[in-house]
Parts: structure tokens; sequence; C-alpha cells
């Protein structure tokens, strides 16, 4: 009579699967030679960083509201992997996040278009992306081209980190360790990069890349600010990951400070 292998068992397979097939074998990433955004010419140096009189720079802030009712979110089932059970505990979707007065959490705001051919250098800081109680933190964020990011394994469980962009590279790497970091440059702008975990399916999150900093993730009150611009005529663009994208052309004078709200509609 045949016996079915333990849990214990097929957790082992999996991680040792997993870590098997993770980009490059180790903790870092080299940023790929080719691809777009703020990469050198070749045979030639980079171009010039512009640089934004901060007597003259204005701000752009907003609120991001949800007309109609927020679903509830809904429990997540981490029966799968106990530690998730246990690290996870009380965790919802985040699929849509609204709070008072329909308040729309993790909408990605951002200058589509109105920069001209200004280039900005990306921060050596990195952007932390952080796994830790089976959930990614954050859902949403913003980074350069050319910034490092940073994936840390903060839960003493397996993880591994899918990056699925369609303009820059793809990788998909194992962190089966806690405390273990992966670094990675991406290349090219691109709004935006889905984030998922092979092992844990519920776990999901979103990567705005853009080749200058003025963008901006809203709170848990709505709210968004965009400081630092140039005075010019601007397109500014909110992303959701379920209920679309909006547009505002907006001009902002020398050290000039103005509004741009947005209102997302439940859709059936």
């Amino acid at each position: 009579m045949s016996r079915r292998p333990s849990n214990g068992f097929m957790a082992s397979a999996l991680a040792l699967a997993v870590t098997a097939a993770a980009c490059g074998g180790g903790n870092k990433e080299a940023a790929p030679a080719s691809g777009g955004g703020s990469a050198a010419p070749a045979g030639g140096s980079a171009p010039a960083a512009s640089t934004v009189d901060p007597a003259t720079a204005a701000t752009i802030t907003g609120n991001i509201k949800l007309e109609g009712a927020a679903p509830k979110a809904d429990a997540i089932k981490m029966n799968a992997d106990p530690v998730c059970m246990r690290e996870g505990k009380g965790a919802t979707t985040e699929f849509i996040v609204a709070g008072d007065g329909g308040s729309l959490q993790n909408v990605f705001v951002y200058v589509k278009d109105g920069l001209g051919n200004r280039t900005f250098q990306a921060p050596t800081d990195p952007v932390v992306l952080d796994q830790k109680g089976c959930h990614y933190r954050p859902h949403v964020f913003g980074i350069q081209v050319g910034q490092p990011l940073q994936v840390v394994n903060s839960d003493p469980t397996l993880h591994n980190i899918h990056a699925m962009p369609k303009t820059n590279q793809e990788f998909n790497t194992g962190q089966p360790i806690q405390g273990m970091k992966f670094d990675h440059a991406f290349t090219a702008k691109e709004v935006m990069v889905p984030f998922k975990c092979d092992v844990h399916g519920w776990m999901n999150a979103y990567g705005g890349v853009l080749d200058h900093p003025f963008f901006a993730v809203t709170d848990e009150g709505g709210k968004f600010e965009i400081k630092g611009l140039p005075p010019g005529d601007y397109t500014i663009e909110a992303w959701h990951e379920k209920l679309g994208t909006q547009e505002q052309k907006i001009t902002v004078g020398a050290k000039e400070s103005k509004e741009a709200n947005f209102a997302f509609k439940m859709t059936s």
C-alpha cells in the first residue's frame, strides 16, 4: 500500500525547486546592459541631469476618492503555509482600500507628460519591498530608472519575488531564508510593473518605474503630494490596479501650489 508524502517533505521539495529556479543564484543582480530610461548612450557619457531651482519649484497636491460603496475586503486563507497563518493572521485583500469619506489608498499618481527633455539623476538610496506577514509591503510604490530596488524576506518561510514587466527584464528569485535580500535596478520607465509570489498566490504588489522623481502614492486618507516641480504645463495621471486610470491637465507657476483631485467610480 503506497503512502502519501508528508507535508514536511512536500514543503522541502518546493523550497528546493524554487531556490533552484532563482535568478542568478545570489542576493544581488546587476542591471541589464540593454534597455531604455536613463542608460548612458553607447560610446558617450550619460546626459547631464537637470536641476530645478528650489526658489521657483512648484507643488501639486490632491485627494483621490471612491464614488460608491467599496467592496468588503476578504480574509486571506493562508492554510497552505503554517508560518503565514501565524505571521499574517488577520490579513485581508488590498485590491480596493477605501477609508473615511471614500478616501482611496494605493493610487499611483505621477507626471505623465510635460517635463520635455529634462533628465534626472536616480537616487542611490534603495526602495525597499518587504515580504512581511506573507504580504508585500508596500502594496504600491514608485521608483526611478536606475534606482536600487531591494527586496527583503522578513518572514521565516520561503518566498519568491516574481516581477512581470512588459518593457523591463523579468526576474524570479527565491528567498528561502529569513533576512535574505535581493537587489535589482530597472532600465526603462514602465507604469506599472506587477509583482507576485509563486509560493503564496495571494501576494501581489505594483511598482511604477519612471525616469523622473515626480510621483506619489496616496495614503490612507487618499492624499498625495508631488513637490519640487519646475513651473510648466503637465499631464497628471492617477493609476489604480482595479479602477483604471484618469488624467488631468494642470499648469503651475513659480512657487505655486495647485490641487488635482480625482474621483474613481465603482463599476459592477
